[in-house]
C-alpha cells in the first residue's frame, strides 16, 4: 500500500505542476513570448491563457509601456573642434513584442549606440553657437533617424530631449565675460535712452509750462486792459450822463492836488494853466476865494507864496 500512496502523491504534484505551467495570467500592457522546443509559437496578450505544459515555455516577458531611459554625457566634436558634452533622454515603446525579441541582441544599448552616432553626426556639421540653440532641430533630427532605424526592431521613439550640453570650461568662462558684457551695453544703451527721454520730456513740459504761462499772461493783460477800458467807459458815461459844471470840475480837481504834492520825492509837480480857470470858476461860486486860502492876493492863480517856494509851478 505504501508505494501505491506514494505514487499517488507524486501524481497530484505533477498534476498541480502541470496546473500552474497551464495556466498563464499576463498583466495589463505587457506580453510574453511563448516557443515550443525552441521555436516561436505565439505571443501573450494581457490575461488568462493557456499553455501546454513542459511543451511550451515562456521565452520573454515585456512591458508594453512607454519607458524613459536616461543616457549617459557623451563627448562630442563640433564643427569647430571643440568638445562638449551632451546628455539624452529616450522616451520609447515597444510596439512588437516578437521583433523586440528576436530582431535585436538587446534593443536598450542598440537604441543607446544609435543615439551616440546619430548625435555625433549631427552635432559634427554644426558650430558651438548653433549647437547651444538649435535644441529643437537636433531633437527632430535624432528622433527621425532612430525612429526610422528601430522601426524594424518593434521599437518607436516617442520623444528624444537633450538634457544638458556642456561645452569645456575656458569656452563657459568666455561666454559669460561675453554675456556679461552684452548686459552691460544693454543697461548702458538703455540707461542712455532713458536719460534722452527724461531730458526731452522735461524740456517738453517746460516748453508747455511757458506756452501756458505766456497765454495766461495774455490773457490777463487782455482782461486788464478790457476792465481799465470799461472803468473808463463808465466813468466817462457817468460824467457826461451827470453833465458835471465847471465848479464841481473845480472842486474835484482842488480835493485832488494834496494826493498829488503826496510824498517826500515829489519836489516838483506842475500845475497846468488851467487850473486858474478852475479857481475863478469855484472862487465865483463861493463868493470869495480869499477866505479859503488865508488872504487875497488878487486874481484867479492866487497860491500861497509859501506853497510857491516850496513847490514850484510851471504854467
Amino acid at each position: 500500500m505504501e508505494p501505491v500512496i506514494i505514487v499517488l502523491v507524486i501524481l497530484v504534484v505533477l498534476v498541480f505542476i502541470a496546473l500552474i505551467k497551464t495556466i498563464q495570467v499576463i498583466p495589463q500592457a505587457s506580453a510574453a513570448i511563448v516557443e515550443r522546443f525552441g521555436r516561436y509559437t505565439r505571443t501573450l496578450n494581457a490575461g488568462l491563457n493557456i499553455v501546454v505544459p513542459f511543451i511550451d515555455t515562456i521565452r520573454n516577458r515585456i512591458d508594453l509601456r512607454e519607458q524613459v531611459v536616461p543616457f549617459p554625457p557623451q563627448p562630442v566634436i563640433t564643427q569647430d573642434n571643440l568638445v562638449v558634452n551632451i546628455d539624452t533622454v529616450i522616451y520609447y515603446q515597444v510596439t512588437d513584442a516578437r521583433a523586440a525579441t528576436y530582431e535585436v541582441a538587446s534593443y536598450i544599448q542598440a537604441i543607446e549606440q544609435l543615439t551616440v552616432t546619430t548625435l555625433r553626426n549631427i552635432i559634427g556639421g554644426m558650430d558651438l553657437e548653433r549647437t547651444l540653440t538649435s535644441r529643437e532641430e537636433i531633437n527632430a533630427a535624432l528622433r527621425g533617424v532612430l525612429d526610422e532605424a528601430t522601426g524594424k526592431w518593434g521599437i518607436r521613439v516617442n520623444r528624444v530631449e537633450l538634457k544638458a550640453i556642456e561645452p569645456p570650461t575656458s569656452i563657459q568662462d568666455s561666454m559669460e565675460k561675453q554675456m556679461r558684457a552684452d548686459r552691460d551695453k544693454r543697461a548702458a544703451i538703455l540707461t542712455a535712452e532713458g536719460t534722452r527721454q527724461a531730458a526731452i520730456l522735461t524740456a517738453e513740459g517746460e516748453k508747455q509750462s511757458q506756452i501756458l504761462r505766456a497765454e495766461g499772461e495774455a490773457k490777463a493783460a487782455a482782461l486788464r486792459a478790457e476792465g481799465e477800458a470799461q472803468a473808463v467807459r463808465t466813468v466817462f458815461e457817468a460824467i457826461h450822463a451827470g453833465d458835471p459844471d465847471q465848479k464841481l470840475l473845480s472842486y474835484q480837481y482842488l480835493q485832488m492836488l494834496p494826493k498829488i504834492a503826496e510824498g517826500d520825492a515829489n519836489k516838483l509837480w506842475i500845475v497846468p494853466s488851467e487850473i486858474g480857470d478852475a479857481l475863478k470858476g469855484l472862487s465865483g461860486a463861493m463868493g470869495n476865494f480869499g477866505s479859503l486860502g488865508g488872504g487875497s492876493n488878487g486874481g484867479g492863480n492866487n497860491i500861497p507864496a509859501q506853497e510857491r517856494r516850496e513847490k514850484p509851478s510851471i504854467d
